[in-house]
């Protein structure tokens, strides 16, 4: 696949709220996830069992999920960056939308590494 195969694939299974299942399907036990050091989240796990790991933290921490908007990826070469717009609710705090950039590299018709940039 190419890499703009594997955006409009991702894109399409997380716009359909399948984002664990685009996980199975397009990360390797090598991909690398980094957040922004200022978070709370880990700044950088290794490996599809740690992202999921990543990913269940994330939601311990939701109190109410009200939707996401997903760009259309904008793709140059082997990466691709979507933005992604979450209307949710943290425990304890008021309701928001987080917006965020999110940037992947394709090798192989994998993802290799995402980042996010919030």
């Amino acid at each position: 696949m190419t890499t703009k195969e594997v955006a409009n694939h991702i894109v399409t299974m997380c716009r359909d709220g399948k984002v664990e299942e685009a996980k199975q399907d397009f990360f390797t036990e090598d991909t690398l996830s980094i957040e922004p050091a200022e978070g709370v989240l880990p700044k950088e796990v290794k490996g599809l069992e740690a992202i999921q790991k990543k990913a269940e933290l994330f939601i311990s921490m939701v109190e109410q999920f009200y939707g996401s908007t997903i760009t259309d990826p904008v793709v140059a070469g082997d990466y691709f960056s979507v933005g992604w717009d979450t209307d949710i609710q943290m425990k304890g705090e008021e309701r928001k939308t987080m917006s965020e950039i999110c940037l992947y590299k394709v090798k192989d018709g994998k993802i290799i590494s995402e980042q996010f940039f919030y």
